[in-house]
């Protein structure tokens, strides 16, 4: 089974229409890597007109809930989005330039390992962020 038939029978299974709307909002997730809603906006709008900023809202929050999706604030302004079929990561954000990384969860392990085993808590990687600024002396 490929993600774009997997993605499709998780729809169904929830009770879910499958749009074109949906598919091209996944698609665009899925091809910019990580992006906002207006982002996503303004991807799929390239193909089709009939798509609103309300409905990039409520089906990325529908794509999310199924668990194809995840979001992560990068910023001050709207979370980001980006697909689940990329790698598990976490993000460095540099509040100077802006610089975003995406970060391996192993670099986490030490961390998530006391986090579980002093606090019971299990740390959901995808949507941490950590701000700081890049050691090399980014231009502000």
């Amino acid at each position: 089974m490929t993600v774009a038939d997997d993605w499709r029978t998780r729809l169904r299974e929830s009770g879910h229409r499958l749009t074109p709307q949906r598919e091209l909002i996944l698609a665009a997730v899925e091809e910019l890597g990580h992006a906002t809603p207006d982002q996503v906006l303004a991807h799929v709008r390239q193909q089709s007109e009939a798509v609103n900023i309300s409905t990039i809202y409520r089906t990325l929050e529908v794509l999310e809930g199924l668990g194809l999706v995840r979001h992560a604030h990068l910023s001050d302004r709207a979370p980001t989005y980006h697909s689940v079929t990329d790698h598990e990561h976490f993000h460095l954000v540099c509040r100077n330039c802006g610089r975003v990384e995406s970060v391996g969860p192993d670099v986490l392990t030490s961390l998530r390992d006391t986090l579980r085993d002093d606090h019971a808590f299990v740390v959901d990687v995808g949507h941490l962020t950590v701000f700081g600024t890049c050691a090399g002396g980014c231009s502000s």
